[in-house]
């Protein structure tokens, strides 16, 4: 009965409400809250435990594949006496580039005629490099190979002072 004699106009009364709303849509907001965290974090230990199986899925697989190659050999590709590598491997292409007069182009014609290294170049006769260019076309014909052999030789050696020095003789390749 009391509830019955209470009036809204009273401003205690009045507060009172006030807080008691307040109150419960607080608690029906944490509940929410809650709940959707909840789903949240479930959703997370659910991916955590997907990655989970896929590292130990991927960690299986990587011993039952080291485990195939541990049995395996490898040739020796080392001569033990010599110290220098076999002769499957191929050597690296050199950048024939550094070398005064040699471009983009003329390092793609040298290439494909099977010079990739200082080496090669400096064993090669500048005639033959005279006469790739001349049947490469008119636009190759105006260089001059005839220091190339001499600047492979120097950087092939590492003798990198010396190139550069007679490199600042030259214009364009040419003495």
């Amino acid at each position: 009965m009391l509830l019955l004699q209470l009036t809204p106009l009273n401003r205690p009364v009045a507060i009172a409400e006030i807080v008691l709303l307040l109150a419960g849509s607080a608690f029906v907001g944490w509940l929410l809250a809650r709940w959707v965290m909840a789903s949240r974090v479930n959703g997370l230990r659910e991916a955590i435990a997907d990655r989970q199986n896929e590292l130990d899925e991927c960690e299986a697989k990587q011993q039952t594949a080291a485990s195939s190659v541990a049995g395996t050999t490898v040739p020796d590709l080392i001569h033990s006496e010599s110290g220098t590598l076999s002769g499957r491997i191929q050597s690296v292409a050199d950048n024939l580039k550094l070398v005064e007069g040699i471009g983009p182009k003329i390092e793609g014609l040298l290439n494909a005629d099977g010079i990739k290294t200082f080496a090669k170049l400096a064993a090669t006769n500048p005639q033959h490099i005279a006469g790739l260019l001349s049947a490469a076309g008119p636009r190759f014909q105006i260089h001059d190979p005839e220091t190339w052999p001499q600047q492979a030789a120097l950087a092939r050696d590492g003798k990198w002072e010396e190139l550069k020095e007679l490199q600042e003789k030259l214009v364009g390749g040419r003495d």
